[in-house]
């Protein structure tokens, strides 16, 4: 079963509090795209739809949103999936219109994958992420969308993913596995009070989007599962990801933009990008930015974290080839328990698309602020490995404790190729982040 321990509870509540008190209200997303009231509105139980888990939906499915998309209504139209479980192939969602799953309603991916549609790979990474060529498309997927809202009463998008995971680790895949929900070129998305559960792939996947706010949402994978990335904001602006909790088999949330060369090409940052009050475990990061970001990443705050029983609390990560900037980027109040590496700022993650990448594109990671970070059972405090070429620079530690498995504190800093400065963390960081009084990396965290 998969279910918040209660300290994980306790903690979040904890902070919960502590935001409240410090500043006197609670900062949220929602001005960031307004939620729609849909005057007109339909089920999928008017179009066929049939929730006994074994009959065929797509049909309704796409009969349902075509008849959105060609009437127009006035102010868009909410679909209504009462409970029950819809069986269904994958299926496009169109502009000015909401999907509304009931309490109790889940919406199931067929695990006929021969039939799965193949879509182009994204420009931004030259090919699929796993395989050359084409990509299968997302479970729900949206292109070129305006004003679209998943949400409804904590019902369940079910990928199915299993299927998927065997094919990989098997080596049958032939392209690269589809996302669970994903938007492209879209803006004015809200995804809200929905679990999902068992996406072949990443998860959620705003890519060359603008407006988005993810709220209140549950995402539930075995930690086993390959790939399975939380939430993944790609080449996309003014991204909220807010009070939700994610148990995946990868990253929880990772902020992309492009991989090598094609992310250089296509040049679209992601920037303005709010992470707050997320909790969660993964076997691999529970933040992260990369590693891939060919195309920049910069403006990203990440606030109130609650992250255990995980491989890396926050990870920062680019390499050679990758062209392309991380700056700007602020990590604070966080908690981790159980975690092997509390913090990870590295220029030599990931693999690369082809052998056509520039060995001279090299990144540049400047202004990295960790501050208010306290962790315990942490097996290794932290690294910061930049590149020799291309040294990261700007990097404020400020206020971070992070105590070993057995004692008040976990071994030592490795740094290279990196300046910046440190203020009260311990263990003591490595000599290459200097004193404020050296630095102006930290000046405004005295």
């Amino acid at each position: 079963m998969f279910r918040i321990q209660p300290l994980v509870s306790v903690l979040l509540c904890c902070f919960t509090f502590w935001f409240h008190i410090s500043f006197g209200y609670l900062i949220t997303c929602s001005g960031i795209v307004p939620m729609r009231y849909r005057n007109d509105k339909v089920s999928i139980t008017d179009f066929g739809g049939v929730g006994d888990g074994k009959t065929l939906n797509t049909k309704a499915f796409r009969e349902a949103i075509y008849r959105i998309q060609h009437l127009r209504r006035r102010g868009g139209t909410l679909l209504y999936v009462p409970p029950g479980v819809y069986l269904t192939e994958s299926f496009n969602l169109t502009s000015h219109m909401t999907l509304y799953l009931a309490r109790g309603a889940v919406i199931k991916a067929t695990q006929d994958t021969w039939k799965w549609p193949l879509v182009a790979p994204l420009p931004s990474y030259g090919r699929g992420r796993e395989r050359p060529g084409g990509r299968y498309m997302s479970f729900i997927h949206g292109d070129g969308l305006r004003d679209v809202v998943i949400s409804g009463e904590n019902g369940t998008i079910d990928g199915q993913g299993g299927i998927w995971w065997n094919m990989w680790r098997q080596g049958n895949l032939q392209f690269t596995r589809p996302n669970l929900v994903e938007f492209m070129n879209s803006r004015g998305i809200i995804i809200s009070n929905v679990i999902f559960k068992n996406s072949p792939f990443w998860n959620i996947h705003p890519v060359y989007c603008s407006n988005v706010v993810i709220r209140y949402v549950t995402i539930l994978a075995p930690t086993d599962s390959p790939n399975t990335d939380g939430i993944d904001p790609d080449s996309s602006s003014n991204v909220c990801i807010e009070d939700s909790f994610i148990s995946t088999g990868d990253d929880l949330v990772a902020v992309k933009s492009g991989w090598d060369e094609y992310g250089i090409g296509y040049g679209r940052p992601s920037s303005h990008i709010t992470i707050r009050r997320v909790t969660g475990s993964s076997p691999f990061a529970g933040i992260a930015v990369g590693s891939e970001t060919s195309g920049g990443v910069e403006h990203v705050l990440a606030e109130n974290i609650v992250i255990y029983n995980s491989g890396i609390g926050v990870n920062i990560k680019t390499n050679i080839g990758r062209g392309g900037f991380i700056k700007n980027i602020t990590v604070s109040q966080v908690f981790m328990e159980n975690v092997r590496t509390g913090i990870k700022i590295a220029g030599d993650t990931g693999d690369h698309p082809d052998n056509r990448f520039n060995p001279n594109a090299l990144p540049y990671v400047k202004g990295v602020t960790l501050k208010n970070i306290w962790g315990v059972k942490v097996q290794k405090a932290g690294s910061i490995q930049g590149l020799k070429n291309a040294p990261f620079t700007n990097i404020c530690l400020s206020k971070i404790n992070l105590h070993g498995m057995t004692g008040p504190r976990s071994p030592p800093w490795k740094c290279s190729d990196v300046s910046g400065a440190a203020i009260e963390v311990s263990p003591s960081p490595c000599a290459q982040l200097s004193s404020p009084q050296q630095s102006g990396s930290c000046a405004n965290h005295f």
